[in-house]
């Protein structure tokens, strides 16, 4: 986070590294940027809502208060786009993210054979899954299937992979940042459901990270597909540790792309 001369706005700035679909910002990396203004490990859970594609490598702006919510603006457009996203504390939906708990690392080590995106992807150079990102410069989060769909348009499908995150996922004393957690809690959900059939983007998630990963450490991500409405797909997603426990988790609604 720095600040803008002039005004003293508080500002952010998502490099291009950090893209999901080309050119614009990932959205799990994003909304976690933003919520980092709201909470922190072991704080509240966080919603955040992607209005326009988030631009990278430029100045946005952040408006608001934390206490009744924040807007992040985009100074350079004057049309509806200007709005990027929007950000306030929440509560966790009641329902788990993942029923059914954690596989163990060997079984989600073994789904990541199953990742349909090692075949097709529609945005196979995105940060937190894409398989074009040469390793250690992207999160390279392959969810396989797990626990197959038990409804309509897969419902009740749950992929898993592993992670393990590099040191420059730290904020220095071993912990991965918030940006970061957030960012691998956005993708697993997405591959629950077809994205190579119907792609999607990021809408809104809701997250909350009781306890930060640790660099160097292995870890199982789940995403588990929830119900699919028209264009938007409800998600689940989590982060567990080698021993199954629970550290971070996300409720999500995609958005599917209009062809």
């Amino acid at each position: 986070m720095n600040e803008t001369p002039g005004d003293g706005a508080p500002t952010l700035t998502i490099p291009a590294r950090f893209n999901g679909p080309d050119g614009s910002g990932n959205g799990g990396y994003t909304c976690g940027l933003l919520a980092t203004r709201l909470t922190a490990e072991g704080g509240p859970a966080v919603t955040v809502t992607l209005r326009t594609p988030p631009p990278l490598d430029r100045p946005l702006t952040v408006e608001g208060d934390p206490a009744t919510g924040l807007r992040l603006t985009d100074p350079e457009r004057a049309d509806a786009a200007r709005l990027v996203a929007e950000a306030q504390t929440a509560q966790l939906p009641d329902r788990p993210a993942v029923p059914g708990g954690p596989v163990t690392p060997a079984e989600a080590k073994d789904a990541e054979n199953r990742y349909p995106g090692l075949a097709e992807h529609p945005f196979p150079r995105c940060y937190s899954c894409g398989p074009a990102r040469p390793e250690g410069d992207g999160l390279r989060l392959f969810a396989g299937s797990v626990r197959p769909a038990t409804g309509p348009d897969g419902q009740g499908n749950t992929v898993a992979c592993t992670w393990t995150p590099n040191t420059d996922l730290g904020d220095g004393s071993g912990a991965v940042t918030l940006p970061q957690t957030w960012a691998a809690l956005d993708c697993p959900g997405g591959w629950s459901s077809d994205v190579v059939g119907r792609p999607s983007v990021l809408g809104r998630i809701t997250a909350r990270v009781d306890r930060a990963p640790r660099v160097g450490r292995t870890y199982v991500v789940m995403g588990h597909l929830e119900s699919v409405d028209g264009r938007k797909t409800h998600t689940g997603s989590a982060i567990y540790d080698s021993d199954g426990e629970l550290l971070a988790q996300a409720h999500a609604t995609w958005i599917a792309i209009r062809r």
